[in-house]
């Protein structure tokens, strides 16, 4: 069995099915059943006997073009635990790119974070490399760069407390920093961190590292801590953009590539284009009326 949600607006909607259904049909994957969710009059729900979640997901583009969509072996229901990558994700910048125009060199280290992040270049080595470029900046900046650059992206705070609310565990896993993690996560309402930790000494950083690197092995493994917790049948929604967080979607239940990088988007089995991660909640059968907009602490 197949399940996709994907936001559809009422636009052409009969005879873009229409199409779709043909198309399915012809590549071996007859259509069940299409319908409009009762949580919100633009989630179309699909369901299919059988096929290829990646033949599914190539259609629906082609038929819908770039939509919201997230494809299942099961029902969708809410997941039990939640980790999700920060920059670009959370927080729509990349806070080693925002601390580097600190330090006047925001141009070079930005290319070397779009190829480690495109899957170009190894990531830890595209690390150390970038936070040593960053050797004898101020630890002050880092509080600037918070209070003037960092910024949620529209819908994170509702996303996780709503998800919160219904009983999931939200974790922040990051290849970037505490020093930018941990405010964020606060602000969030994320009930734990992981990254990494810049190296500080006489209140300047050193353009090292304090202690393991945080990269793609440590958020998958990161995740398949968190799911063991909680124990067999715990669905899991991951999110991120970047190539670092394919190991991590791919073994959540619903992996998520938010605005993403073109290997991670093949990687995942739901995508969102939108700006607003609310639309998250919207495809995981969420009602409107059950949003909440921050964690009540």
């Amino acid at each position: 069995m197949l399940i996709a949600r994907l936001i559809a607006d009422h636009a052409d909607l009969d005879t873009r099915l229409d199409r779709l259904s043909a198309a399915l049909a012809q590549a071996g994957l007859p259509l069940a059943m299409a319908g409009l969710l009762d949580s919100g009059d633009d989630v179309l729900q699909l369901s299919l006997p059988h096929g290829e979640k990646a033949v599914l997901t190539a259609a629906i583009v082609d038929h819908f073009g770039d939509c919201d969509l997230l494809v299942a072996d099961h029902e969708i229901e809410v997941p039990r635990l939640f980790v999700s990558d920060m920059d670009s994700t959370m927080i729509g910048q990349e806070c080693i790119d925002e601390l580097a125009d600190y330090a006047g060199i925001k141009d070079k280290v930005a290319e070397i974070t779009e190829r480690a992040m495109q899957g170009e270049l190894d990531f830890q080595s595209a690390l150390k490399e970038r936070v040593g470029l960053l050797e004898g900046l101020g630890e002050g900046a880092i509080d600037d760069c918070l209070a003037d650059r960092i910024r949620p992206v529209e819908g994170a705070a509702a996303l996780v407390a709503t998800l919160r609310n219904k009983g999931c565990r939200t974790v922040l896993v990051t290849g970037g920093f505490h020093h930018f993690a941990d405010p964020v996560a606060e602000q969030l309402g994320f009930e734990r961190v992981v990254g990494n930790r810049l190296a500080v000494s006489g209140g300047k950083l050193t353009g090292g590292l304090a202690g393991p690197i945080s990269d793609a092995s440590t958020k998958l493994a990161t995740l398949e801590e968190e799911r063991e917790k909680l124990g067999e049948g715990a669905r899991v929604l991951a999110t991120g953009d970047g190539a670092n967080d394919i190991p991590m979607i791919q073994a959540a239940d619903y992996g998520i590539a938010y605005r993403a990088k073109p290997k991670a988007r093949d990687a995942a089995n739901g995508r969102i284009a939108s700006a607003d991660l609310r639309v998250i909640l919207k495809l995981l059968g969420i009602p409107r009326s059950e949003w909440l907009e921050s964690v009540t602490r």
